[in-house]
């Protein structure tokens, strides 16, 4: 039996520590694990999420001071409508189910950066973070493994 895992990493890696969602898709290598780095989510993502058994969504937020990832199982609901920047992996979800009847098991990850200016170049914490999330999809896909087989 195959399980299918998608990993979509998204952001604009042009705004420094707002490309930390497609630095962890473009270094994620687990076998079983489809993954996509975007700089936005888009509604033709849909179709890629109907054929997965478990999403992750990989995102940077700002913060100011303390350093935690964000790790949030997510369920598909209208929460903004998908419109460049401003799609939302639960509107993506929702559009998902409305399409094909069916969504993934899916979870949000969202790294915090502090640097969003111009630049490539990622700040010493959103790269630990970088690393930090990497660890939680590896964690995430083996509790989903194991519960289905």
């Amino acid at each position: 039996m195959n399980f299918n895992v998608i990993a979509i990493g998204y952001g604009n890696e042009l705004r420094s520590d707002d490309g930390i969602g497609q630095r962890v898709a473009k270094t994620l290598h687990l076998s079983n694990v489809q993954s996509l780095a975007v700089q936005q989510l888009t509604p033709e993502l849909a179709q890629n999420l109907a054929h997965a058994d478990l999403a992750i969504f990989i995102d940077a937020c700002f913060t100011s001071q303390s350093f935690q990832i964000q790790v949030e199982p997510l369920l598909p609901t209208s929460y903004k409508i998908i419109a460049g920047h401003m799609g939302d992996p639960r509107s993506l979800l929702a559009l998902t189910q409305a399409i094909y009847g069916y969504c993934p098991r899916s979870w949000w990850i969202k790294v915090p950066g502090v640097n969003f200016e111009l630049g490539q170049t990622l700040s010493s914490i959103a790269e630990t973070g970088v690393a930090i999330a990497l660890q939680k999809i590896t964690q995430i896909v083996e509790e989903n493994l194991s519960v289905v087989f």
